[in-house]
């Protein structure tokens, strides 16, 4: 009995330290951090002509001022990592896509106004495919891509 009411006491100190924090943050105005924004048409696509246009993408321009962090080899596919970094002015979105996925688009990010340009996620990816990074900044959007081999894939359906 005395474990049951510890473990109770436990879960109710948890949840309430949860929630002091949460409204000190947004007392603090901290309460906004980059979320992944779910945009279903996008997620959908099977193609990446099919996604950037689901996720209303102007023709991307190569940009050198994206720096977009993946393994040459990935030796597990299901958890892929992936990094982009910009030092563009004003970044607005960042987007993940896997051109050989079933499903293109892997990641897609709205990062708050004042926001460094910068994420890290983990990819699954079937098969060696080239992963995509695509930025939206000020309003254009920019892109960059580079090769990436797997041994043994993550996307087994």
């Amino acid at each position: 009995m005395a474990a049951r009411v510890d473990r109770q006491r436990r879960q109710v100190l948890q949840q309430g330290s949860g929630i002091a924090l949460a409204g000190l943050l947004a007392a603090l105005g901290l309460s906004r951090p980059a979320r992944a924004e779910w945009q279903k048409s996008a997620f959908e696509a099977k193609t990446i002509d099919e996604a950037l246009a689901a996720l209303g993408v102007t023709p991307p321009e190569t940009s050198a001022a994206i720096l977009l962090m993946v393994p040459e080899i990935a030796e597990n596919g299901a958890v892929v990592p992936v990094t982009v970094s910009s030092s563009l002015a004003r970044v607005e979105q960042i987007s993940i896509l896997v051109d050989k996925n079933p499903n293109v688009l892997a990641a897609h990010f709205v990062l708050p106004e004042g926001t460094d340009g910068f994420i890290t996620a983990r990819v699954k990816m079937g098969q060696t495919a080239t992963v995509i990074a695509l930025v939206k900044a000020d309003g254009k959007f920019y892109r960059v891509g580079r090769e990436v081999k797997v041994t043994a894939g993550g996307c087994g359906g």
